[in-house]
């Protein structure tokens, strides 16, 4: 389950992630060097690139408890909460009867 969620010590880690390509960014930047570097870039950009992919899908997962505790809530409001309409650009809203 450690893999489903993103983790503190994880985040923190995609911070400084961030923070070193930007300083380096900068530093290629100040000597002259930016578009001479492209091949460093592409792979410092793709590890960043990858590691917020993780984070985006893994900080909006749903552990199985969270997601039981939304159905009973959705239950209790009387909503039937459908994911099952691939055209539904928000299915978390319910049933929109305008």
């Amino acid at each position: 389950m450690s893999e489903e969620i993103y983790g503190p010590e994880r985040a923190q880690r995609l911070v400084a992630l961030l923070r070193a390509l930007a300083a380096r960014i900068q530093e290629l930047d100040r000597a002259g060097r930016l578009l001479d570097a492209a091949p460093e870039l592409q792979k410092l950009l793709g590890n960043a690139r990858s590691e917020l992919f993780h984070y985006e899908v893994r900080s909006t997962y749903d552990t199985p408890d969270v997601a039981e505790s939304r159905r009973i809530v959705d239950e209790a409001l009387g909503g039937e909460l459908s994911l099952d309409d691939p055209d539904d650009d928000e299915p978390w809203r319910g049933n929109r009867e305008a």
